[in-house]
């Protein structure tokens, strides 16, 4: 099965809220107007396509020279162990360079994944969690 990685695409949000709900991420999917918003003011997104089904999605928020916050990592429950988010992290570091740090926060479930990929565990971190 070939996937392909593309990061010239806006996925659609609908097709965006189906890999949510299928990998088990949590955001808000009842929410179509804001998983739109999220996408149109982050400025990298890297996609994972089956033919024409959006499979994964890497979704960054970067100054592409300090830092990025990889805000949202999802796969499609159909294609998980695969190495889909494996190369999505890889082609979010490769977009970086080696002078940008990668940060994320990890969805309780996905602690002990991010250390396989190449992530060290921070302590030195904060964080103002949304009322909504």
């Amino acid at each position: 099965m070939d996937i392909i990685y593309r990061t010239d695409v806006m996925p659609d949000t609908a097709q965006v809220i189906e890999v949510y709900k299928s990998s088990g991420l949590n955001r808000p999917i009842d929410d179509e107007d804001r998983i739109a918003e999220m996408y149109s003011n982050s400025n990298l997104i890297i996609t994972a396509w089956h033919d024409d089904k959006l499979v994964g999605v890497a979704r960054s928020l970067t100054d592409f020279c300090y830092c990025c916050y990889l805000s949202d990592l999802a796969v499609h429950d159909d294609y998980k162990q695969r190495g889909i988010g494996k190369k999505l992290i890889a082609l979010t570091q490769q977009k970086m360079g080696d002078t940008v740090t990668l940060i994320l926060l990890s969805a309780p479930g996905a602690m002990e994944y991010y250390p396989k990929m190449g992530f060290d565990t921070i302590t030195n971190g904060f964080i103002i969690n949304r009322k909504r």
